[in-house]
């Protein structure tokens, strides 16, 4: 005779998450998650977050903000004063959340496939644990079909079914580190889940703390959906790229011919060229399809053409130095060259994937002695290198034969780098708008 536990009802967990009783576990608390986890927290839930790195967990123990995102007064408070959130390294305590949100990295092997190390590892982590009840969402972006085919597998070897036992639901994360505007909050928030009565949870959960919630018909719609989304950038950023180097080549300014497309009032949408793409999105989902695509015989062409140009980005980059230098009697070996900027994107502190980085390394191979300033990267580390960030003085700019603008930080004085500096490779055109000293300037 079975002895399996009669089905949990999703009306519990609805029921829960409404009146704000259920305890929410967040799993992984980095860019994605502990955004997450404030919000719930302050809308009045009790959250753990569950982190393996001992020293975020005890940084949100002390109320220590690590994410620019997340301000450092709510996050004292909420974890101080209310003590509505707290953080762990253990996974014991998982089987005690009512809902549980893994938020955990999806990288790339070296081939380029995907890696879901991580989250598989994270489900396992919450299978031994799983109880009737509790109900499971994956943040992480992944390729269309890994809810069903990953997730839901691991967790049922437990003997517990989804839709009836446990529920389960994707829901893709849609951070824009820097972005004042657009917050976890008030992010429209795509939910679509393995089976009716899971996506019914999932939209009551996330209806509690997200203003538009917006429901798709299965897990694997939801996963198309954040991967198109990052794929779509990637292939517009790339035909930009590829502009700005044909532009290079006819002595255009591809700066001012995009300024006049964007004039056009329909049919266009503003992209820029730089040094290449960073972060985890763009960089890296993009492969997740392509990688999936293969399963069905399928050559996703424009996607592999994409990512091929912006990884040319950054030796396009340096060969531009390389030039610049050389048309002023200069080589590249031994020349101090001063990069601004190792951040991805501006006003940001992440530099994982980033460019600037990259071009950084690029640049040491070839001989030049290379410096960095970013006022939200203070220290740089990799298998190479070991770098702290200089300070920007009339001094620095001054001893450096090259400065080459990796990224476009708000608060860098641009003025103020083109007067004190010898040449300026400028990537981002950060100088748009100063009139002084564009002689010795030169845009991507």
């Amino acid at each position: 005779m079975s002895t399996r536990t009669a089905p949990a009802h999703a009306g519990d967990l609805i029921r829960k998450f409404g009146n704000r009783t259920a305890l929410v576990g967040v799993v992984g608390l980095g860019y994605v998650g502990l955004p997450l986890a404030v919000e719930k927290a302050k809308v009045g839930f009790q959250v753990v977050g569950f982190d393996r790195n001992a020293s975020r967990v005890a940084s949100v123990n002390l109320g220590v903000n690590y994410i620019e995102d997340v301000l450092d007064a709510e996050l004292r408070d909420l974890v101080l004063d209310h003590k509505r959130l707290e953080a762990a390294t253990e996974w014991s305590r998982l089987g005690e959340m009512d809902a549980i949100v893994i938020c955990v990295p999806t990288p790339l092997t070296r081939n380029l496939t995907p890696d879901l190390q991580f989250v598989e590892a994270v489900t396992r982590e919450v299978a031994r644990r799983l109880r009737p009840g509790q109900f499971v969402s994956l943040e992480s972006t992944t390729y269309p079909g890994t809810t069903e085919e990953v997730i839901k597998p691991i967790l049922e070897s437990t003997g517990l079914r989804e839709g009836e036992d446990f529920h389960l639901a994707f829901s893709p994360e849609r951070v824009d580190p820097g972005n004042k505007r657009f917050t976890t909050r008030n992010t429209s928030k795509v939910v679509g889940a393995a089976s009716p009565s899971s996506l019914e949870v999932a939209l009551a959960f996330y209806r509690q703390t997200i203003q538009e919630v917006v429901p798709v018909s299965s897990s694997r719609v939801a996963e198309m959906v954040k991967v198109f989304e990052n794929t779509f950038r990637a292939v517009n950023i790339a035909l930009v790229n590829e502009l700005a180097m044909l532009c290079d080549r006819m002595e255009l300014d591809v700066w001012e011919v995009l300024d006049a497309a964007g004039t056009k009032p329909f049919g266009i949408m503003p992209f820029y060229p730089g040094p290449g793409v960073g972060g985890h999105c763009i960089p890296l989902d993009p492969h997740y399809l392509e990688w999936k695509a293969r399963e069905f015989n399928f050559n996703t062409r424009f996607i592999a053409l994409a990512g091929e140009i912006n990884r040319r980005m950054p030796e396009f980059v340096v060969g531009k130095a390389m030039r610049i230098l050389s048309d002023h009697g200069l080589g590249l070996r031994s020349a101090r060259v001063l990069v601004l900027g190792l951040a991805y994107k501006k006003d940001v502190d992440d530099a994982r994937e980033s460019p600037g980085a990259e071009v950084l390394e690029l640049l040491a191979a070839r001989g030049a002695r290379v410096e960095y300033h970013d006022p939200h990267v203070p220290r740089y580390i990799d298998n190479r290198f070991d770098l702290r960030s200089v300070a920007l003085t009339a001094d620095a700019l001054d001893l450096a034969d090259l400065v080459v603008i990796l990224t476009d930080h708000s608060d860098v004085d641009y003025a103020f780098v083109l007067r004190h500096a010898r040449l300026v490779l400028d990537t981002r055109n950060a100088t748009r708008g100063l009139q002084a000293d564009r002689d010795r300037l030169v845009l991507l």
